[in-house]
């Protein structure tokens, strides 16, 4: 009997899919469960789940700590952002993906499975690095059998699947945010209520006063909050309370999915906004005029990449090269005020900063203003001209 590796949740979809695939595709399955710092009880469920519905072999994949250094502080350094999401599920997909390869290898499996419906990007993320690194068939059992989710839940009560605790909307966590989806937020008029949001505080239950804090980059990699040199995912837990302490990192979009459709998504990702925002500020002070437009415009085609599941196209391997190489000045402190929902950037420092106070000031004569005479004379001279034809 051939083995297959099941990408595993330990939710209705997945644990369907376990039974799907012993019936209709006769394969042995071993379950595996990859740690990008979702909350500890969505760790502990799916060995507790796989070895309930008929003790399967399980794999629990600690890969946090690989996620902060090898994606998040990539995206920061990319100022990643997808139409105004800063890409948490996204960007999780391919190290799992990557993970579950790596367990198909050792356990010599011929095919990787997982629980995606036809209808959402994540078929596409997983796929991708799936087919680029290994020849293991794919199977997708709710998409292949075009599985409904009342489908789904006779077929699990017919095979004594427990079915999880109904929830009011689907969640997907992880270390760099919490996607929101189902129930009255597929409605795009309705305001989420607050019940969606568990890491972030509405703006009239945040603190009086406003908090500032100090991020220390260093090659556009966070390093330090308020002076305290910290691990990464420590780091990034504490950005997240935070923020989220002030209201900081609600995003509530009309999405454009990978295969067309449009979509209401509302995620929490208060590390995520303010740390691309800090980094954007230091930014701001260290690289020349030409350096920033071609970082946002690297920006814009990385998080293109990322949410369309193509982490392993060479292009994004390039554009990392360079953004290495610009981000070797990216050092520096900046500091945040926190607000009631609101962030903004008050001060930042850098050994590498490209402002002048001494040329800048009024009082400066070392910049002799005469000079500009010839310049300003002849800027925008190709405009003049077109004009001076509608006056004649």
């Amino acid at each position: 009997m051939d083995k297959v590796v099941l990408a595993f949740s330990g939710g209705l979809d997945t644990s369907v899919c376990i039974k799907l695939l012993e019936e209709k595709y006769n394969m042995e399955v071993i379950t595996a469960c990859v740690d990008v710092g979702q909350p500890r009880e969505e760790i502990k469920r799916p060995a507790q789940v796989s070895k309930e519905l008929g003790n399967y072999k399980h794999y629990t994949i600690d890969a946090r700590e690989e996620f902060a250094e090898d994606y998040i502080f990539r995206a920061i350094k990319a100022n990643a952002s997808y139409e105004g999401y800063p890409l948490s599920t996204a960007l999780a997909r391919p190290l799992i993906a990557t993970k579950i390869v790596e367990v198909a290898e050792e356990e010599g499996a011929s095919a990787i499975a997982h629980g995606c419906t036809g209808k959402g990007n994540d078929q596409f993320r997983f796929e991708a690095i799936i087919r680029s690194m290994c020849d293991c068939d794919v199977i997708a059992p709710i998409r292949d059998l075009n599985l409904t989710r009342s489908e789904e839940i006779e077929y699990a009560k017919s095979c004594g699947i427990p079915l999880p605790p109904k929830k009011q909307y689907s969640i997907d966590e992880n270390l760099w945010g919490r996607a929101i989806e189902g129930d009255i937020l597929e409605d795009p008029i309705m305001e989420p209520p607050e019940d969606a949001f568990s890491w972030t505080k509405a703006p009239d239950e945040t603190p009086d006063d406003p908090e500032i804090i100090q991020i220390g980059f260093r090659d556009g990699i966070p390093q330090e909050i308020n002076g305290e040199e910290m691990e990464p995912v420590e780091l990034i837990k504490k950005a997240n309370f935070i923020a989220g302490e002030h209201g900081i990192g609600r995003v509530d979009i009309i999405e454009d999915r990978i295969i067309g459709m449009k979509s209401r998504e509302v995620y929490e990702t208060p590390a995520a906004l303010l740390l691309i925002e800090a980094h954007k500020a230091l930014e701001q002070l260290t690289l020349t005029r030409n350096e920033l437009k071609f970082a946002d415009m690297i920006s814009g085609i990385y998080s293109e990449l990322v949410y369309n599941g193509l982490w392993h196209e060479p292009l994004r391997e390039d554009l990392d090269k360079a953004i290495d190489h610009m981000q070797r000045r990216v050092t520096g402190r900046v500091n945040v005020k926190l607000h009631k929902g609101n962030m903004r950037i008050i001060g930042r420092e850098s050994p590498y900063s490209l402002y002048s106070e001494k040329i800048v000031s009024f009082e400066d004569k070392s910049f002799d203003q005469r000079e500009m005479k010839g310049m300003v004379k002849n800027y925008g001279l190709q405009a003049r001209l077109y004009q001076k034809l509608w006056w004649e």
